[in-house]
């Protein structure tokens, strides 16, 4: 019986990682695995820290805190969206510890060998590729809007619920102005 976790993520904060449980739990119960942890990440990567649970995962798997014979995702680019050398480099990572990176929506990464490592690399790249399909999108999205005369950014008079640091150049600027003021 291997030892399994688990990790999910969403790229929005509209979307819930708890969709993706029942199928990653069923699939351990399916195969006789035992599951010990779970990871989830519950908004997108890069407002919330860039993959905090991922960061915990490798720090459990490193330090040995925790032992798992497989790390099971839904799909290889809930890993990463960095692109083939990204995703090689996690699925390298784990490998190292022993761990082997199962993807739910993936089945070819059950196999072994050379042409597993070849269908990362595949995956990786059309991750990436999508990832950069969505930024052209979201790009052309905005330039037609500006186009058609409509404004941008947040409403008029909102502001931050918390406030903003203020650092580097902007930091001085503004020391250096209130102490022209007070001299």
């Amino acid at each position: 019986m291997s030892k399994v976790a688990i990790y999910m993520r969403v790229s929005t904060g509209e979307q819930t990682a708890e969709n993706q449980r029942p199928a990653l739990e069923r699939w351990c119960a399916d195969r006789g695995h035992e599951l010990v942890a779970v990871y989830s990440e519950n908004e997108t990567a890069w407002r919330s820290g860039h993959q905090r649970e991922l960061a915990k995962l490798l720090v459990d798997i490193r330090s040995g805190k925790r032992k798992y014979d497989i790390l099971l995702v839904w799909a290889l680019d809930r890993l990463s969206r960095g692109g083939a050398a990204a995703i090689l480099n996690l699925v390298d990572t784990f490998h190292v510890y022993n761990v082997k990176v199962v993807s739910f929506q993936e089945s070819w990464t059950e196999a072994p060998g050379l042409v597993g490592e070849i269908m990362y690399a595949i995956a990786g790249w059309v991750a990436k590729m999508e990832s950069e399909r969505r930024s052209e999108r979201t790009k052309a999205g905005l330039a037609r809007a500006r186009g058609e005369g409509q404004r941008l950014g947040r409403p008029v008079g909102s502001k931050d619920k918390k406030g903003r640091r203020r650092a580097g150049y902007l930091l001085r600027y503004t020391k250096q102005r209130i102490g022209e003021n007070h001299a």
